[in-house]
């Protein structure tokens, strides 16, 4: 069985740029990290590239070559990221993930009529499949 790829918070923040972005390259990944207050100016460029390399290595992250610069893609979606999180601390229940962001009470009244709205689609789109089969 093939071992969950589960990133670490570097490899995070440089996914989101990719997810944000699109195929990037190192100095574009670099360049928007140093923006970003939570990861700090610090960062070196040599660090991104070697990180870029261990997570092709993990498959977490694929490149191209134009000319002499690698464009990066992400292999590794937000939606498998949300179900390795679900799984890893929720057991797999989306409900629980749900009461405990509730009861956080960090959702604001316009997040919570989002949510309501998205769960009224998935509802209507999966009665459809359904009465498709």
């Amino acid at each position: 069985m093939e071992e969950p790829r589960t990133p670490t918070p570097r490899e995070l923040a440089i996914l989101k740029v990719l997810w944000e972005q699109g195929p990037s390259s190192v100095r574009d990944v670099h360049r928007r990290l140093l923006r970003d207050e939570t990861v700090g100016k610090e960062l070196a460029y040599n660090t991104v590239q070697t990180v870029l390399r261990i997570m092709e290595e993990k498959g977490l992250v694929a490149h191209r070559v134009e000319g002499r610069t690698f464009i990066y893609s992400a292999c590794y979606s937000r939606e498998e990221s949300a179900r390795s999180f679900l799984q890893r601390v929720f057991d797999g229940a989306a409900s629980q993930l749900m009461l405990s962001l509730l009861r956080s009470e960090t959702i604001s009244a316009e997040e919570l009529d989002e949510l309501q709205s998205l769960i009224r689609q998935a509802r209507k789109s999966r009665s459809v499949r359904e009465g498709q089969k």
